[in-house]
């Protein structure tokens, strides 16, 4: 089986970033991975990071061009209550909200909002389907 060991945000300033996402979700850092173009924290099976625009060139990328989410990242949480309060301190911390929690098709209850870059995320209960 494949494991996601790793997912990385762009952001042009790191420490800002970074603190709204550790904050929000009380995440360690990986102080060993810090760098000045990096910021890393565990989530539990996978961990995420903080790219600053210096690890394009160190990963052979260019910036995308365009307007458009090209990714979501989901945060899994124990309960529908924790749903609720981390998307109301997502509110406080910077995050736009772009959609109250509400109950999928598929059973989960999920808010999808915005981080301070504008970044579309989602926190999540993986409810059982009824």
């Amino acid at each position: 089986m494949v494991a996601l060991s790793y997912t990385n945000i762009f952001t042009a300033d790191i420490d800002r970033l970074a603190e709204f996402y550790s904050r929000l979700f009380d995440l360690q850092e990986i102080v060993e991975s810090r760098s000045p173009i990096f910021r890393g924290f565990t989530t539990g099976g996978s961990s995420i990071g903080f790219s600053g625009p210096s690890a394009y060139d160190l990963l052979g990328l260019a910036p995308q061009e365009g307007v458009g989410d090209r990714v979501l990242q989901t945060f899994d949480v124990s309960g529908e209550g924790e749903v609720r309060a981390l998307t109301e301190r997502a509110g406080e911390l910077g995050a736009t909200l772009v959609k109250e929690p509400f109950k999928t098709y598929y059973g989960w209850y999920q808010s999808v909002l915005r981080d301070p870059d504008g970044n579309a995320f989602r926190i999540n209960f993986q409810g059982s389907a009824s």
